[in-house]
């Protein structure tokens, strides 16, 4: 299971390079070691951390997420300015999710379509009535009383 830290999450208005050092610093790792970790130059991440460079190519965002453990959707928030919220969303596995619990936090990602567990395709309403899911802390839709999950045979 992937598990996201609240501490890493971007704050409003924060730079990429903002964002990378306090997240390396937090880490206690040197840039050397960041580097190397996600398989960058170290000089991409100076300029990365001094706000030289504004732009990311695919190898070095993936590096940096698998490095830093987070997910690469919140280096492409930092990177549009957006807030985390525009990539989070409230979805869930019929399957795998035990209702009123903590969801997994893949899940939630606005590029995740399918379980990672079970491959079944994510909800983010009720099945019977198509009200949208509000809080994760039910295990039955409100509107009409449907219970979110499926049983596991």
């Amino acid at each position: 299971m992937y598990i996201i830290d609240s501490s890493k999450t971007p704050k409003p208005e924060e730079t990429v390079g903002e964002y990378l050092r306090r997240l390396r610093e937090s880490a206690n790792i040197s840039q050397q070691d960041l580097a190397e970790a996600a398989g960058i130059h170290l000089q991409s991440l100076g300029k990365l951390e001094r706000g030289l460079t504004k732009r990311l190519n695919s190898k070095t965002k993936k590096g940096l997420a698998i490095a830093l453990n987070i997910p690469e959707e919140f280096l492409e928030a930092v990177l549009n300015g957006k807030s985390v919220e525009g990539v989070i969303q409230k979805q869930f596995c019929p399957r795998c999710w035990k209702g009123g619990t903590t969801p997994d936090p893949v899940w939630t990602l606005s590029r995740a379509k399918y379980c990672l567990i079970c491959g079944n395709v994510l909800l983010n309403s009720c099945q019977k009535c198509q009200e949208p899911l509000m809080s994760f802390k039910h295990k039955f839709c409100p509107n009409c009383g449907t219970p979110y999950t499926k049983k596991n045979k």
